[in-house]
C-alpha cells in the first residue's frame, strides 16, 4: 500500500499478474465503500492513493472521470463505487453481502440510493456561512436519519441486512462514520439525540465492532481536521491521524 498520495508527474507503480489494486483517496468515502467490501470480502488487494487535486497523468487512463474508487487487475479497470463492490460481490461470493432473493436484494440497493438524503444536506454543511442554513442543513439531515431509523425498526434487525453486516450496511457506513462531524460544524444544532434514533445509533456502534469496519475506520476529529484543510483550498491529503 502506497501511504504518500501520487500527484501530478507521479510514476504509476507496476502491477503484478493477477494482482488487485485500489486505487484510492483516504477520506473520500466512496472508495471507502470498495475498500469495506474488499475487505468484508477478505480479498487479497494493494492500495495505491492518489491526489485529486494535482491528479497524476495516468489516473485518466484508468478511470476517464479521473475520480476514485478505480480497482484494477490484469489490465482491465471497473471503477465508480458501487459497481466496483457490486462487482466484488460477484467474482468473490463470500460471504454474500446482498439478499438471495431478487426482490429483496432490488430494494436493497434502492435503499442505498436513499443516502443522498444525507450526503446532499451534510456537503451543504460544510460550505454554510450563515446560521439559517446551518439550521436547514442539520434538520435536513436529521431528516434523512429518520428514514434510516425507521427502516431498522421495520426490518427489526441488529444490521439492515439482517445478523451480519450487507452491502446496504456497508454502502452506507462511510457518511455515518461522518456523522459526528455535524456537531462539530454546527454546535448545538448539529446534536443528533438518542431518544430520536435509537436504533441507528446502537447500529453505528456495533458497525464500528466489524473487522470490515475496522480496516478503513478513521475518527470523526480527522475527519474534520482533513475537510477543514479542504475547505480552506489546501486538502492535506497525507497529514498524520
Amino acid at each position: 500500500m502506497t501511504t504518500k498520495h501520487l500527484s501530478t508527474g507521479s510514476a504509476c507503480p507496476p502491477l503484478g499478474d493477477g494482482v488487485m489494486r485500489c486505487y484510492n483517496m483516504t477520506y473520500c468515502p466512496y472508495a471507502q465503500r470498495t475498500r469495506l467490501v474488499l475487505a468484508a470480502k477478505n480479498v487479497t488487494h494493494e492500495i495505491v492513493n492518489v491526489n485529486l487535486i494535482t491528479k497524476p497523468e495516468w489516473l485518466f487512463e484508468k478511470n476517464p472521470f479521473g475520480k476514485v474508487p478505480i480497482l484494477e487487475q490484469n489490465g482491465r479497470c471497473i471503477y465508480e463505487s458501487l459497481i466496483t463492490c457490486d462487482y466484488l460481490d460477484e467474482v468473490y461470493p463470500e460471504p454474500p453481502l446482498y439478499p438471495a432473493d431478487p426482490l429483496k436484494k432490488a430494494e436493497d440497493r434502492m435503499f442505498i440510493e436513499r443516502i443522498s438524503q444525507i450526503t446532499t444536506p451534510l456537503y451543504k454543511l460544510y460550505y454554510s456561512k450563515e446560521d439559517e442554513q446551518t439550521q436547514k442543513s442539520c434538520d435536513d439531515i436529521k431528516s434523512g436519519l429518520d428514514v434510516f431509523e425507521n427502516e431498522l425498526v421495520k426490518r427489526g434487525s441488529e444490521f439492515f441486512c439482517g445478523g451480519r453486516p450487507g452491502m446496504l450496511d456497508y454502502m452506507i457506513w462511510p457518511w455515518m462514520e461522518r456523522l459526528p462531524m455535524v456537531q462539530m460544524f454546527a454546535g448545538n444544532a448539529g446534536i443528533i439525540i438518542q431518544d430520536r434514533f435509537p436504533k441507528l445509533l446502537s447500529w453505528m456502534d456495533t458497525m464500528k465492532k466489524d473487522a470490515a469496519v475496522k480496516v478503513s475506520f478513521i475518527s470523526p476529529e480527522t475527519h474534520f481536521k482533513f475537510i477543514k484543510t479542504h475547505l480552506n483550498g489546501s486538502p492535506d491529503y497525507d497529514m498524520e491521524q
